[in-house]
């Protein structure tokens, strides 16, 4: 670790800065430590390059992605933010002490047998988490796996991008590092979870043999070698080559997935030992002793004596490496080649491949599947919002009823004839989701199979509105605000409301810890208990009509005459309320519903978008849509892009989560309202009977 110079920071959100850990072509790696104690490496873009507004989203990509992966087998982003003071974005995370997979085999040879099944299972296991989140690593590689003491971490996310692969090279660009990248991404294809897969086969050969499979003497030949050549698996063990031949198929179709992997290599009991016993494990612990060294040493106090040890081991968001011999520290993303793109001739050499996004007036990417038909005309001016659950999105379907197709590639899956998807379409807790009857029953279905799993016959469903762990909410055909159990099958409580209340086009409504916040269609607001269906708390005349309020960690956000932030269980003001600069009148003016990203509140003010920060307050206009109605609809965030739709329903645009500003507008030929969600980074649109599924490109 080197001292701090001139210029360095002393603080960057709640770190207090130490030592410079290192320095790469876009960032500077600090060493940094909460006033709790906990510490952590937080890498800082360089000042000469935090203006540019791309390299800025390029940067914080990199940590909402690996944010979107919960998984054991990854680094843990902490912290990612833009500084108060000089706006320069910093990406804090948590450390792991272990040498690189790379490193590991260089230091002590290939991997045995059972070694490199304790290796392969849980990166298999890890991958299979990774595609879950609808993410494709896109660079697996030996210097991108971690050994720590509880086993392999997969580390760097900063060219991983969402499943359906749009791809960041250019002409005469690398795109991946040569004889680990698949052979569709070596062509500039789109890739999929199979890419990875070949990448994991690449690097269960180097670990088992100290060599790669790919090789050759430059760049070109290796990747020749990729999509031409066969793998030289020869000095695999035997039984280790039929499980990583199928791996490095050229075809994509022919490769295992990852789940199929994770069970083939099932290590034999005890052989995770290999973490915790032998030279390997000796390397991590003396690594961490170092960390613990160094820990201390930069916690003293001027004057004092060693403070207790901070030292969280696992750390740096995508795997910080401590070097255990001179008590250096090199960062994973310092150690990383960038790819680098060959300057056409009068280019100037300095220029950094950039992900696929454009300016306000450029021109949105092509869907990923869609538009396809879906039933036709709102219901009481409501579409059915799309239902994005585990492997479909559900959607009222032309001809009636539901239909369910994969959110990968738009193949329909299955149909639900019998279902009335104008009342609504609600998740539940364990996959599955709840729809009426054409009798007004309440149906419950698992989402991938459509299998249903329970009915209440008696619900009487009208419109649903919400759901909690134990309850769904809903307004009867009587127009009835009522509580459906789902563990009982039962009606739980039915309170009357006002038939202004219901009117069209209908109340909203959220849940969160035993409340339930109703929006009525004459702009009240109720809080009910959700034991009982006692009003808990009342705000009159919030709008002139119902807008989606949004429940966050207990704290409701409502539109209308101003954007609040109230405590639901009490109707307290968390902040002051921020009045709309547009008077609301009924589906026009005033605040439209919230969507919250990180430590940011997102909505429409009047027809702009306007963001308030929960700590440094606001609010901050984005960016302006055309005149009209403000749209009901709520905005979708996906990775680093908020999804609204246009003020006068002609389009939705995408925006910047970083800087706000507009990417571009798709489809602003359209008219009318729109059902809009997103998951697993799509995003899923219904407007004029068709259903589209867009990709996020932050």
């Amino acid at each position: 670790m080197k001292p701090l110079g001139a210029g360095d920071p002393i603080r960057l959100g709640p770190y207090r800065v130490l030592g410079v850990l290192g320095e790469g072509g876009m960032g500077k790696v600090y060493f940094g430590r909460e006033d709790g104690g906990r510490t952590a490496a937080v890498k800082v873009l360089l000042p000469e390059l935090a203006h540019d507004p791309h390299l800025v989203q390029r940067f914080l990509r990199e940590a909402h992605t690996a944010q979107a992966v919960t998984s054991g087998g990854v680094a843990r982003v902490l912290n990612a933010r833009i500084d108060d003071h000089d706006g320069r974005p910093w990406i804090a995370t948590e450390f792991l002490s272990g040498p690189t997979l790379e490193d590991a085999v260089r230091r002590y040879g290939p991997f045995g047998a059972d070694g490199v099944r304790a290796l392969a299972a849980p990166l298999a296991a890890t991958l299979r988490d990774i595609h879950a989140a609808g993410l494709v690593h896109r660079d697996l590689k030996p210097a991108n796996i971690v050994l720590t003491s509880a086993g392999p971490r997969v580390i760097d996310f900063g060219i991983a991008r969402p499943e359906h692969g749009l791809t960041l090279t250019t002409t005469g660009q690398v795109p991946v590092t040569p004889g680990y990248g698949a052979p569709e991404q070596v062509l500039g294809r789109r890739v999929g979870p199979a890419a990875d897969v070949f990448s994991l086969g690449a690097v269960l050969a180097y670990a088992a043999t100290g060599q790669r499979t790919f090789d050759g003497t430059h760049v070109a030949a290796v990747q020749y070698e990729v999509v031409h050549g066969e793998p030289r698996l020869d000095s695999v063990p035997p039984e280790l080559r039929q499980l990583i031949a199928p791996c490095l198929a050229k075809d994509p179709a022919h490769r295992p997935s990852p789940g199929e992997i994770a069970g083939a290599f099932a290590p034999p009991p005890g052989t995770d030992r290999i973490w915790r016993t032998g030279a390997l494990a000796e390397d991590i612990e003396r690594r961490g002793a170092e960390a613990d060294r160094q820990a201390t040493v930069v916690g003293q106090e001027p004057g004092g004596g060693p403070s207790r040890r901070r030292l969280l081991r696992t750390a740096l968001a995508a795997g910080g490496v401590l070097a255990a011999s001179g008590g250096a520290a090199g960062a994973w993303w310092l150690q990383r080649e960038e790819p680098r793109k060959i300057p056409a001739a009068g280019q100037a050499r300095d220029t950094e491949p950039l992900s696929i996004t454009v300016g306000q007036h450029g021109t949105p990417p092509g869907e990923l599947w869609g538009p396809l038909p879906v039933a036709a005309g709102p219901v009481d001016g409501q579409v059915t919002t799309p239902l994005p659950i585990l492997d479909v999105v559900v959607f009222a379907a032309a001809g009636g009823g539901l239909a369910a197709r994969l959110t990968t590639f738009g193949t329909e899956k299955w149909r639900l004839p019998g279902v009335r998807p104008a009342a609504g379409l609600v998740e539940l807790p364990g996959h599955r989701f709840v729809t009426a009857g054409s009798g007004g029953a309440l149906l419950c279905f698992e989402a991938s199979t459509s299998r249903q799993e329970w009915s209440v016959a008696g619900a009487d469903t009208g419109r649903i509105l919400a759901a909690d762990a134990s309850a769904v909410y809903l307004v009867t055909r009587g127009g009835q605000l009522r509580a459906v159990d789902t563990a009982g099958r039962k009606v739980r409580w039915t309170v009357p409301l006002p038939q202004a209340a219901v009117a069209a086009p209908g109340p909203r409504a959220a849940a969160g810890t035993d409340r339930l916040v109703f929006f009525g269609a004459d702009g009240d607001v109720i809080a009910v208990d959700t034991a009982s269906g006692t009003t808990v708390w009342r705000l009159g005349g919030q709008a002139k009509s119902a807008v989606q309020p949004l429940v966050v960690n207990d704290v409701v956000y409502l539109g209308g005459r101003s954007l609040s932030a109230l405590d639901i269980r009490t109707g307290k003001q968390i902040w002051e309320e921020i009045k709309a600069t547009e008077a609301p009148q009924r589906g026009a003016g005033g605040w439209g519903p919230a969507v919250v990203k990180n430590a940011s509140v997102f909505a429409m003010n009047g027809t702009e978008l306007t963001e308030v920060n929960m700590k440094l307050g606001g609010p901050f206009p984005r960016d302006r849509t055309a005149r009209g109605p403000v749209p009901h609809t709520p905005p979708v965030v996906q990775a680093g892009t908020v999804w609204v739709v246009q003020g006068d329903g002609q389009g939705v645009s995408a925006h910047s989560v970083v800087a706000g500003r507009r990417f571009w507008t798709w489809s602003p030929e359209s008219r009318g309202p729109w059902g809009m969600s997103g998951a697993g980074n799509r995003i899923f649109l219904v407007n004029d009977g068709k259903l589209t599924a867009m990709p996020t490109l932050e």
